[in-house]
């Protein structure tokens, strides 16, 4: 059947022009050339992402309001005021505070802020830094374990800060070296590989039980160190200790304990495998005197070490700030300037007092001005004379023997590497130790001379040294 069409005057018909062949392709379904995975992707991507809904313009224009008055014309409802302090106990037992930081404060630390609300309920600061460490303290809901994190005028600080567990520290009857002793301190030669103070995990064979024992007091319930926190495991050379009088805890105790007058106080504290001077405190009154000469360094250490290597120059002051290293959390780094940010101040000065097999050794007179944890032991691997024994800090024996053995004759590397395998801790000794009284204000100075493995050592190498035709000077007995 023919198709009618409409005739119009003056029009000639053209005909359609044929289709492409990619416009043939297009509709066929098979689009050729490198468009063709472009469109697929577009309408899987059109497919997939469900239609949009633009809201109105008049939804999506804020409404004009008066300041203080809502878009419905009545007063916006009050905020609820910040949560205050709530103490609480729960799954973590310790202290809780949750509280909104004034709106007319300025910046500040979050530790230095939280031990400002918490000081009072005696929370020390360096508590405060493990809790934020561990993760136990956040800032607008959001956890932070910075310390130095900066907290403003509206931020909401919630933190838990774990409690101390109770620690009993059992009299114990081990020998000690007194050197000095009246009713108000102890002057002890602490061996070697005692630790000062119980910890958990090492609660026995302390310089804390042996003191118990000696003063004639059984048990006392002190406050163990937090086991978040920042202390190396074998204690440290000098910092003063926070673990004092103030800390036993003496409700649980008999009343003939409570109201003895001998209270056991370590001052400041020596590493597990330094030997040496110490302080102790017997009652409040002297450890506070002490602990304040040890703040404002008026208290004179000497230390001797022996080394691997020779100090260049031989005498010299190190300005090395002391910070734990990031890899090893035992361990402390010394780094020049203020570019680490939790480094902190540290000054020591050295001088060599002998040398050994032409250089392969030295014994180096330290004295410190500052006191930080391991700072001895950090400065010397700092300035690249490791304290001989020290594993560490780099002092390892298959050092201190690459540096003897080709600075002495032969017939002495047999006696030399038998008894750089027996030495077991680090070379060094606190050998000189000067304070004033904390009652009379008189200057009292006490010295001793080094342990047995220690000076067998130094005269080996002084045997050494001397048939080799040098010759060191001074002497340290």
């Amino acid at each position: 059947m023919e198709q009618c069409r409409p005739s119009y005057p003056n029009i000639i018909p053209t005909p359609s022009p044929a289709p492409t062949a990619r416009f043939a392709s297009c509709c066929a379904g098979r689009l050729a050339g490198p468009a063709q995975w472009q469109l697929r992707r577009r309408h899987r991507r059109r497919r997939r992402s469900p239609p949009r809904s633009r809201p109105s313009y008049a939804a999506r224009r804020p409404a004009r309001a008066a300041p203080g008055i809502s878009a419905r014309g009545a007063p916006p409802p009050a905020r609820a005021p910040p949560r205050r302090r709530s103490r609480r106990r729960g799954a973590r037992a310790g202290t809780r505070l949750t509280e909104a930081v004034p709106a007319g404060e300025g910046r500040s630390r979050l530790d230095a802020w939280i031990s400002a609300r918490l000081g009072g309920g005696g929370v020390s600061r360096a508590r405060v830094q493990a809790s934020i460490r561990a993760g136990l303290v956040s800032v607008n809901g959001r956890p932070v374990s910075k310390v130095s994190h900066t907290v403003k005028g509206g931020d909401l600080v919630s933190c838990t800060v774990s409690e101390l567990q109770p620690l009993r520290a059992e009299a114990e009857d081990i020998p000690l070296d007194i050197v000095y002793e009246d009713d108000h301190l102890l002057v002890v030669n602490k061996p070697a590989h005692m630790v000062v103070h119980p910890a958990p995990g090492n609660t026995n064979g302390t310089l804390v039980n042996a003191i118990l024992h000696h003063c004639r007091i059984s048990t006392f319930t002190c406050l163990a160190r937090s086991s978040t926190g920042d202390e190396c495991p074998d204690s440290s050379d000098d910092d003063v200790d926070v673990f004092n009088v103030d800390q036993f805890a003496t409700e649980d105790l008999s009343s003939e304990v409570r109201n003895a007058l001998v209270r056991p106080g370590i001052v400041h504290r020596l590493d597990k495998g330094t030997s040496g001077l110490l302080v102790v405190a017997k009652d409040e009154h002297s450890h506070a005197q002490l602990a304040e000469q040890f703040k404002l360094h008026t208290i004179r250490r000497v230390y001797i070490s022996l080394t691997c290597g020779v100090p260049n120059p031989n005498s010299g002051r190190v300005e090395a700030s002391i910070a734990r290293d990031p890899n090893n959390r035992i361990r402390m780094i010394a780094v020049a300037g203020s570019g680490h940010r939790y480094a902190r101040h540290a000054a020591s000065r050295y001088k060599v007092r002998e040398i050994f097999a032409g250089g392969g050794s030295a014994l180096v007179e330290w004295r410190l001005e500052t006191g930080r944890t391991h700072q001895i032991r950090a400065h010397a691997k700092y300035i690249g004379i490791p304290l001989l024994g020290d594993e560490t800090y780099g002092g390892a024996k298959s050092m201190a023997l690459s540096l003897l053995r080709p600075r002495t004759p032969s017939i002495y590397h047999t006696d030399i590497s038998n008894l750089i395998s027996k030495v077991d801790r680090p070379c060094l000794h606190a050998t000189l130790l000067r304070f004033k009284h904390p009652l009379s204000g008189k200057t009292l100075e006490f010295s001793c001379p080094p342990p047995d493995d220690f000076l067998e050592l130094l005269d080996e190498l002084r045997r050494v040294t001397s048939s080799d035709g040098q010759n060191g000077d001074g002497d340290v007995r």
